[in-house]
């Protein structure tokens, strides 16, 4: 693995936290994050473009750690078993994170290119902030802060497991996208992932 390159002295200082911990259902069982696209795995392409952003690259996953390690700087998976969910990942990642802003993104989202984490990037502050097309949040596209791990963990022990319902009660501020932006395209399905280009290559 090619050492860290240093993050833009323009933007804050952060943590990237890469989701691949879920079961893969619509992928019949498979590890999405390793299911090749355009030659490579899906984690090579959203390691290639988180790696300028930060010197702490955390990937969550609750398989094949020894395969995701050649991607990050450190692999964390759920305290809990089961695959109870990205709630779970995201407190994992959080839980390691070196950096006070924690850039989150899934594993799945190959499309994505820079200018739109430097946008997400930009808009650090003390709350969390979450891509929205249209009325529709993506939870898995945010920029949350570290402190807030807290309160991650007091909703999970009371039973919160969706993203978007704890973050939106956080005070998650959006940052708007357009309803058919490509690059948000999550290739979650054998049909998505065969019939996607690369905008990128």
């Amino acid at each position: 693995m090619q050492p860290p390159s240093p993050p833009s002295s323009a933007l804050p200082t952060c943590s990237v936290l890469l989701l691949a911990g879920g079961r893969g259902q619509r992928m019949g069982g498979q590890d999405k994050g390793l299911l090749d696209w355009h030659g490579q795995p899906l984690i090579a392409h959203l390691h290639a473009l988180t790696r300028p952003l930060s010197d702490d690259l955390i990937i969550s996953c609750n398989r094949n750690a020894e395969r995701y390690s050649a991607y990050a700087d450190r692999v964390v998976h759920d305290r809990e078993g089961d695959f109870p969910g990205p709630l779970a990942g995201i407190r994992a990642g959080l839980a390691v994170a070196r950096h006070p802003q924690v850039l989150i993104l899934p594993c799945d989202a190959p499309c994505l290119d820079s200018a739109l984490l430097h946008s997400l990037l930009s808009a650090a502050g003390d709350t969390p902030v979450m891509l929205r097309q249209g009325e529709h949040w993506q939870p898995l596209f945010c920029l949350l802060p570290r402190h807030l791990l807290g309160a991650l963990d007091a909703a999970w022990a009371n039973g919160e497991r969706s993203p978007q319902r704890l973050l939106r009660q956080l005070g998650a501020r959006a940052l708007d996208c357009a309803s058919d932006d490509p690059r948000l395209a999550n290739l979650n399905t054998p049909e998505l992932l065969q019939a996607a280009p690369s905008l990128n290559g």
